[in-house]
């Protein structure tokens, strides 16, 4: 199970990273990933919170890596959303050790996943990772070396 702390709970640090996150989607399920910008501080959705928490009190999150997921009621009925979510989270813990600092990530279920075995989830979920870190990945670098162009 993930720890409360590798766990995005507000809605506006799921949508802000739905929104700004490389996106990389696969027959069981889509991908959002943030790898963050670890000089920016900070997420915008964290502005408002105490800074007068001890780190590692367990309201306040620590740097590490964080995750979401997002089941909704096209996947199925209540079990079976509970069902995918519980695989999905299962499958998620190990790899956000594998995800920079300051990363968040959010994995959107398909409807096809209610069925899927858990090595089909597990399949899906590593190609959408490694796409979407390439993409993220491409997006961050500046424009020169992006271009071609020597600095």
């Amino acid at each position: 199970m993930l720890p409360r702390s590798a766990r995005l709970r507000r809605s506006q640090d799921v949508s802000g990273t739905v929104r700004r996150g490389a996106r990389a989607g696969r027959p069981l399920l889509v991908v959002h990933l943030d790898l963050g910008d670890p000089a920016a501080g900070p997420l915008e959705a964290d502005a408002g919170r105490p800074r007068d928490l001890a780190p590692e009190h367990p309201s306040r999150p620590g740097p590490g890596p964080r995750a979401a997921f997002v089941v909704g009621r096209g996947v199925g009925g209540s079990v079976v959303r509970h069902r995918v979510a519980r695989r999905l989270r299962h499958l998620v813990a190990p790899r956000l050790a594998a995800l920079p600092e300051g990363s968040r990530l959010v994995v959107r279920a398909l409807p096809p996943a209610a069925t899927a075995s858990s090595a089909a989830l597990a399949a899906d979920l590593d190609s959408a990772l490694e796409a979407a870190r390439r993409r993220g990945t491409r997006s961050r670098q500046p424009a020169a070396a992006a271009a071609g162009t020597p600095s």
